[in-house]
């Protein structure tokens, strides 16, 4: 149940301890794909979780804005500082909870969120009345996961099954054309580029041109069963702070 499309009233009613929080970003993702990819991404696959779980599931309003500071150099990208993110996150899991609904996920479509949510998921379970844990859906789609770059073929495909409007496909030979083959500029194990225009002239990591509808599809099914997995496993885990 989305609860940007239901009535407070209704809301009274539905039994459950699950909900999903999708958290995305605003950044660049190349010349072909929105900026909005990653929370796109991340609702898509919250919304047909909830759908295919046996038990009702709560599906709460995406957070459209994370930690990006990497993408800064390119027009429209928005981002947070991780401590804010954090703090944000933290709160609407808080109000969940405090709904009854305090068995929660937080389905995240960027990598930069990756870290963030697994400390405040990490504070939230040891502290508050609720237990968090983060799943970020294209590390949850098999040996489809080694293809993940950025507005590359995971998240092009994607977007052509379940958003196919927002995908200049008369682009994609400039996206891959400008994009880098690796993320980042590694020497001695370590990564010396903080910001992506370090490494990418458009923004794009990875051959765009290797998705498609159909693998999109394929995805949408696996990141759901995944999902769906996870639900059914923090089902019965306990909550409140740990001593």
């Amino acid at each position: 149940m989305e609860l940007e499309t239901e009535a407070w009233t209704d809301m009274t009613e539905v039994e459950t301890d699950l909900a999903l929080l999708p958290v995305g970003s605003t950044e660049q993702h190349g010349p072909h794909a929105p900026l909005g990819t990653d929370t796109l991404d991340a609702e898509v696959v919250a919304e047909h979780g909830a759908e295919r779980h046996d038990d009702p599931v709560v599906v709460a309003p995406a957070v459209p804005v994370g930690v990006a500071e990497e993408h800064r150099a390119f027009s429209g990208t928005l981002w947070t500082s991780e401590s804010t993110f954090r703090s944000y996150v933290r709160d609407i899991v808080r109000s969940l909870a405090s709904h009854g609904w305090d068995h929660v996920v937080l389905v995240n479509g960027h990598g930069g969120n990756i870290d963030a949510l697994r400390e405040v998921a990490g504070t939230i379970t040891r502290h508050d009345e609720a237990f968090a844990v983060p799943f970020t859906w294209f590390n949850a789609v098999g040996d489809h996961s080694a293809d993940m770059g950025h507005g590359g073929p995971l998240e092009t495909s994607l977007l052509q099954h379940t958003n196919p409007e927002t995908v200049h496909e008369d682009r994609l030979d400039e996206a891959a054309d400008g994009g880098s083959d690796g993320w980042g500029e590694w020497q001695s194990g370590v990564n010396l580029a903080f910001d992506s225009d370090e490494f990418t002239q458009n923004g794009v990591v990875g051959d765009p041109r290797e998705g498609s509808a159909e693998r999109g599809e394929m995805l949408l099914d696996l990141a759901t069963e995944s999902l769906v997995a996870l639900l059914d496993e923090i089902a019965d885990r306990p909550v409140g702070p740990r001593e």
